[in-house]
């Protein structure tokens, strides 16, 4: 499963003498290379943008190397701003190897160019330092995510920089992939003048923020500025959960099956505002009324200002709406699936029988506020980085059992979990040595689909339709890793909803 992290395509305008709070941004979501470069982008030894699914690393398109088989010097192949005054923290961007064969080597290097107006011809770039390097290792082609702090020397300088990402390799034919790139800093460039950095006139920033107009996607207001979607905008992964924990059960997976997306918002100064999560509640096969949460893996609960839209019922919040007696921040989504969507008095559940009548599935949106209209919770503010969605620990509870929930495996539980049935009947958790929600074989007691899921019906083993599902949880995913797809040979659609 791929973890993907959106950035909206910023369309690069130009900016005069202030500084504002902001950053670049490259994802290649314009899916046309000429935009970019027509803000001032500078690609060397590149394709066009790739929309194949097989090469995409976030969204919908990613950049996509020529073949990279003997270029030994930064200046071969690499990526550079536009003109900036770079600001400080972490310059981030994703790249892996793309397919491709015999490759002997393959590396990143990350320069800055500072300005120098008596450089020779029209570039006015004077001799460049590389801070940063990686070499990845060719025989492996998963997913690098890259923080390349800004070096001491330029951060928050006054002067002008440009910023270049460079890919060398030998051998082989392999190109490589790369994606959302984010360069904190001030855009300084002119496109009507052939990008060289001169005074510009200062935008429109209506609403205050630091942000200009062009760059801000609330621009009439000054508490928001950007949004970063996960999985991507409008699209959604697929959480599916089996609700006999401790036990295996019927093993199904469509006790409750649930679709999520969310939705950061961040303010001029890249701290996070809210947390908008809209779930899809799609079919539960269950007797029981599961609910469902979700926690802020080593967020404090004094980090939220405010929660609205959720359905806790009898469980017990805090005056911020976060859950009362946890560690870290919990967000009940609703305690029970079948007060959102009724069943249809024919079958067990809700979409698991085909006989059935299917009910359409319904929308619910939860608002975690963080920075309550321009002031800041008690806890202190967070940044993106530091409320990313690898920290979003989303989970079952069986039947109002507040204590009783299910994770994915290998995720920690709340504070409020039942921890004496850990190592009970079917699951051979051990808090001890971090192993959480799986069997003695590894098998889970919950999925994350990424691309969304295709799931059992009712009373039918996930693995009686999904025909690698066991190989690829014994072999902790390394086998048979796109198990959920409709390949030849990987399903029994007969046994599918």
């Amino acid at each position: 499963m791929r973890m993907k992290h959106i950035y909206l395509t910023i369309i690069l305008l130009g900016l005069s003498s202030g500084v504002f709070a902001q950053q670049l941004t490259l994802n290649a979501e314009s899916g046309n290379r000429a935009i970019e470069v027509g803000n001032c982008w500078r690609f060397l030894d590149y394709e066009q943008y790739t929309s194949s699914g097989s090469e995409v690393i976030s969204g919908s398109y990613s950049l996509k190397t020529q073949m990279i088989s003997n270029s030994s010097s930064i200046n071969d192949t690499y990526i550079k701003t536009p003109w900036m005054k770079v600001g400080s923290g972490n310059i981030t961007f994703k790249a892996r190897l793309g397919s491709g064969t015999d490759p002997i080597s393959r590396g990143v290097r990350v320069s800055y160019i500072p300005y120098n107006a008596s450089s020779p011809g029209t570039s006015f770039e004077g001799t460049l330092v590389t801070f940063y390097s990686y070499d990845f290792v060719v025989t492996n082609n998963s997913v690098v995510n890259f923080i390349v702090p800004i070096p001491v020397a330029i951060a928050n300088s006054t002067s002008l920089y440009k910023i270049m990402v460079s890919y060398l390799g030998q051998g082989g034919n392999g190109r490589v992939l790369s994606d959302d790139y984010v360069f904190p800093g001030t855009y300084w460039s002119n496109p009507a003048n052939s990008c060289n950095p001169l005074p510009l006139n200062v935008p429109t920033d209506t609403d205050g923020d630091g942000v200009p107009d062009t760059q801000d996607e609330y621009p009439n207001d000054p508490y928001r500025s950007h949004n970063s979607y996960y999985p991507g905008l409008s699209q959604f992964g697929s959480l599916a959960f089996e609700d006999n924990w401790p036990a295996k059960g019927d093993y199904d997976f469509n006790d409750l099956v649930v679709g999520y997306n969310f939705n950061t918002v961040t303010n001029g100064s890249g701290n996070v505002v809210e947390l908008i999560s809209t779930f899809m509640l799609r079919a539960s096969g269950a007797i029981y009324n599961n609910g469902m949460a979700y926690q802020l893996d080593g967020i404090a609960p004094n980090k939220v200002s405010k929660v609205a839209g959720n359905t806790p019922g009898s469980f017990t919040m805090a005056s911020n709406g976060a859950e009362s007696g946890q560690t870290y921040a919990n967000i009940v989504i609703f305690d029970n699936f079948f007060n959102i969507m009724s069943k249809p008095g024919v079958g067990i559940g809700i979409n698991t029988e085909r006989l059935a009548p299917y009910i359409m599935p319904q929308s619910k949106q939860v608002v975690t506020t963080f920075i309550n209209n321009g002031v800041n919770p008690a806890g202190g503010t967070l940044t993106l980085a530091e409320l990313n969605p690898a920290l979003f620990n989303m989970y079952m509870i069986i039947n109002r059992e507040r204590g009783k929930e299910v994770h994915l495996p290998n995720r920690y539980p709340s504070s409020l979990a039942s921890t004496g049935l850990f190592g009970t009947k079917d699951d051979t958790s051990n808090p001890a040595t971090g192993r959480y929600y799986k069997t003695a074989n590894n098998l889970p007691w919950a999925v994350d689909i990424i691309q969304g899921f295709d799931y059992p019906i009712e009373k039918v083993s996930i693995d009686l339709g999904h025909l690698h599902f066991t190989e690829w949880a014994v072999s902790g995913g390394v086998q048979f890793p796109d198990w959920y797809l409709n390949l030849p040979g990987y399903r029994d659609a007969s046994k599918i909803y």
